[in-house]
């Protein structure tokens, strides 16, 4: 299937590229090139950090910003610009491109862009942007949810205070009246010069004109009305930039190809009717594997098969039931010997809107995903040559006619590893969980009952008692329509059988033990929970959050910050969150796995 958008163009500069043709001036290009550093240093993630203005040994996990509004200076004081410029900077990830086309040749002297999208753009429904834009909810994962509006500038990691105890720190710069501009010298004469090197140095976000001291139980802001510390930060960002390089237009930079996508499709097969929920973000779907009917039913026929497990003794559905939420009520699982794996089925609703797969994320594609389990020996422990075989001649043993159903869905009668992954994602890709309680509630069809909603608002509100605020905090990593809005963390567990998670797909220090964060859609049929299943029930989840949080290395920020006390909710308090959770369940007559 593919989806047919509208969205703005946020790269022609349409406008410019008009005046440029009535004053005669020809077209060219610009790239930015956004780094982050500390101090005169690179900045260095998860590490330890030289110590900030105020004495404080500080570390960052997290940088993400929004910029929007870019602009260059004529001489004559003339701003060329476009206000309908977007950009998502995830520092974190790498240097991040930020490429300017259609620009008329001549000299400018400054440059300017905002942190944060305008005050319309900002209030703008996040569903509406297209997939793969700037301000999709699921490209910067900066969206408040239910609360409305972006986050402008996350800025996110631990420091060490006085007595040597380890603390988390959250700067969530946001709203209207905390919306930076930036405003920079940049000589740049263009053609001639073709990319300019943007530095943001976190050093100065403490430092200058402000100097910032943590101070346990005030390290956070998320900015709301009168918060000094969300002003601080707003004027502190518009002075940590500086233009640090130019480069001259004989060395261009290489761009992306163009290569086309051919789908692999079978010429009579009847696109796949895909019914998106209104509030969720658009999705990325895979442009050279479309949605068809053929090519789902043979996925779901696939996902049944237990021909894909060596001695043909369980299938996907035996760990992912569809009756269980794609989960199997299992803390481990068992793999096709019988013997029990390491690590919870994760249940399988909205993974269109993935980017990573597994717990540890070591798989980018659902393509790449679903053959994993079939040749895992921990799991189906079966040879992909060995399933094919068996595929291709299964209709002679009163099995499905394979060939006949791979022709259907892909245009040929040949069964292969490709196909079998392209259909299993495709399947896989239409398992949605939007109709829940919780959805009916917010279209008005059903209320919620006094417990559910005091669940409701102490899940989406910060536990910040410096602020006034006592909440559980769960949006921050659970937030959006997905309930999921965040990719990895750390979420303060006792460390078990030397499972270390993202660390091992990365190799990175800074994601030992970092798990994949699920959504909570469902979530009431999808336990166990946590990555090893090591809690029967949602209260004892709920508990864990409260008051069971290990000081561990790596901890999230959002639980650091007050990983010693806990939050402190009541017995009630806690009961309330489950009965929101409970909310989630979806209602099982709107789906037809």
């Amino acid at each position: 299937m593919e989806l047919v958008r509208t969205s703005r163009n946020t790269a022609c500069w349409p406008w410019i590229l008009a005046l440029a043709g009535v004053l005669g001036a020809r077209a060219a290009n610009l790239s930015l090139r956004l780094a982050a550093g500390f101090g005169p240093e690179p900045l260095a993630f998860d590490a330890w950090l030289p110590a900030n203005a105020q004495a404080q040994t500080v570390s960052v996990t997290r940088l993400d910003l929004l910029l929007s509004g870019i602009a260059l200076r004529r001489p004559d004081g003339t701003w060329i610009g476009n206000t309908n410029w977007f950009a998502f900077a995830n520092a974190r990830d790498g240097v991040v491109p930020l490429d300017l086309k259609g620009l008329p040749e001549g000299t400018y002297d400054a440059l300017r862009f905002q942190i944060g999208p305008d005050p319309e753009t900002n209030r703008r429904d996040p569903a509406a942007w297209p997939a793969g834009h700037p301000l999709n909810p699921l490209v910067n994962g900066l969206h408040w949810g239910w609360q409305g509006g972006y986050v402008f500038a996350a800025i996110e990691g631990h420091w060490i205070d006085g007595l040597g105890a380890t603390n988390g720190y959250s700067f969530h710069v946001a709203t209207d009246a905390h919306r930076a501009t930036v405003e920079l010298p940049a000589n740049v004469r263009l053609p001639s010069v073709d990319a300019l090197g943007l530095r943001l140095d976190v050093a100065a976000l403490f430092a200058r004109p402000n100097p910032i001291r943590l101070v346990p139980g005030q390290a956070t802001t998320h900015s709301r009305t009168n918060d000094p510390l969300a002003r601080r930060l707003r004027e502190n960002l518009e002075a940590a930039f500086s233009v640090v390089a130019a480069r001259d237009g004989a060395g261009s930079m290489p761009t992306a190809g163009t290569n086309a996508v051919v789908p692999l499709v079978a010429p009579g097969a009847k696109p796949y009717r895909l019914v998106i929920p209104a509030n969720f973000p658009r999705p990325a779907l895979p442009r050279d594997n479309p949605l068809t009917e053929e090519g789902v039913a043979l996925g779901r026929a696939l996902f049944h098969d237990t021909r894909l497990s060596r001695g043909n003794v369980q299938s996907c559905a035996t760990c992912h039931d569809p009756a269980r939420g794609f989960a199997d009520g299992e803390a481990t699982s068992k793999g096709a010997d019988g013997i029990r794996g390491t690590r919870n089925a994760m249940a399988l609703w909205n993974l269109a809107w993935k980017d990573r797969f597994f717990w540890d994320g070591r798989a980018s594609t659902l393509r790449e995903q679903v053959l994993q389990p079939i040749v895992n020996p921990a799991e189906m422990d079966e040879a992909l040559p060995a399933v094919v075989a068996k595929l291709a001649t299964a209709a002679g043993d009163g099995g499905p006619d394979y060939p006949r159903a791979f022709a259907a869905a892909f245009g040929s009668a040949l069964v292969d590893a490709d196909r079998l992954a392209r259909a299993l994602e495709q399947y896989l890709l239409v398992q949605i969980a939007g109709d829940s309680r919780f959805d009916r509630v917010q279209r008005g069809q059903e209320s919620f009952t006094e417990e559910e909603r005091r669940g409701f608002e102490l899940f989406h509100t910060e536990n910040d008692p410096a602020h006034g605020l006592r909440g559980a905090d769960c949006f921050h990593c659970h937030g959006g329509a997905l309930f999921r809005s965040q990719g990895f963390g750390n979420t303060g567990l006792e460390p078990r059988g030397g499972d270390i998670g993202r660390g091992a797909a990365t190799g990175r220090a800074g994601d030992r033990l970092k798990f994949a964060v699920p959504s909570l859609r469902d979530v009431a049929t999808t336990g166990p929970y946590m990555h090893d299943g090591r809690f029967a029930t949602l209260a004892e989840v709920v508990a864990h959050y409260d008051h069971g949080v290990r000081d561990t290395a790596n901890l999230d920020p959002n639980l650091a910050k007050h990983a010693g006390a806990g939050l402190g909710l009541d017995a009630a308090d806690r009961r309330a969150l489950v009965a929101f959770l409970l909310c989630l369940t979806e209602n099982p007559k709107s789906k037809t796995q």
